[in-house]
């Protein structure tokens, strides 16, 4: 069950072929981890949303409030009997039909699905987890880039590319030759006590998983948490590798090239993560 604008429809209804999100790209998502109902990290993802959708220019409803919203995530959840398990949320936002590239409305509709997962809160993923850079597109380091847009062609040729050499994701660069983020996360890089994730302003997505880890090192003296481009020359010199988003939480490198990577930190974040989503 599906709930566009708060009506809840059954599955395998259509869109329309003139939906601008099918055929420009003119849409905005989130994708939301829930566990028993709760809704995680809600506040960060509202905000992002938001000033997302002001970068793109579309008209945000007097009613999208954080209330409105998370009222229609859990009246999708209850309609599809996951209030008592987790679950994964993709919430879409999409510019109404009309027009051309110059669209007819600022004017937005919304699209909730919502589809189980296995884990409540987040384990360590011990398996494992190769990772090589992606080279044969960029990102530009642009604000752009930095919004969770439907606009994912590099993401997908970037996982067809893993899949076909064995590998369990990979690393993109933007045009300055930088590591940005892996293909479904941001990067994080620990040599020592410093750990390194590449800024905003190099085009990497403003994930909500990111914050969460940057906020949780700030509180732990023993680390200093920097950010900073990571050339691909860095990879090789760290002692550890990992990647974050919401729905993995953190998952630790392995391997990159010839480079074996310890996942001590990581075990430890993930610690003080599923402390932090207990408190609240």
């Amino acid at each position: 069950m599906t709930n566009f604008n708060g009506t809840i429809l059954e599955e395998n209804t259509f869109l329309s072929p003139q939906n601008r999100g099918y055929a420009y790209g003119d849409a905005l998502f989130e994708t939301i981890k829930t566990s028993y109902g709760k809704i995680l990290f809600w506040e960060d993802h509202y905000f992002r949303l938001m000033a997302s959708m002001r970068i793109m220019r579309m008209e945000i409803p007097m009613n999208f409030t954080m209330e409105f919203l998370e009222e229609q995530m859990q009246k999708t959840l209850e309609a599809n009997q996951l209030l008592k398990s987790s679950a994964r949320i993709k919430l879409m936002i999409h510019r109404n039909e009309g027009g051309f590239y110059m669209p007819d409305t600022n004017d937005v509709s919304f699209i909730i699905s919502v589809k189980q997962i296995q884990d409540d809160f987040y384990l360590l993923k011990t398996d494992f987890y190769e990772v090589d850079l992606f080279k044969d597109y960029y990102i530009s380091p642009s604000l752009l880039s930095t919004l969770k847009t439907n606009n994912k062609a590099l993401n997908v040729i970037g996982s067809i590319f893993a899949k076909e050499n064995n590998l369990n994701n990979c690393l993109i660069l933007n045009t300055d030759k930088k590591v940005v983020e892996a293909l479904n996360g941001n990067i994080f890089l620990v040599k020592e006590n410093v750990i390194k994730t590449p800024p905003i302003s190099d085009g990497c997505l403003k994930g909500v998983m990111r914050t969460q880890v940057i906020n949780i090192v700030k509180a732990l003296p023993e680390y200093e948490i920097v950010e900073d481009s990571i050339s691909p020359f860095d990879l090789q010199k760290a002692d550890e590798l990992f990647i974050t988003n919401v729905i993995s939480g953190i998952q630790p490198i392995s391997k990159y090239r010839k480079k074996i990577f310890f996942n001590d930190v990581s075990r430890e974040l993930l610690q003080k993560l599923n402390v932090k989503i207990r408190l609240n």
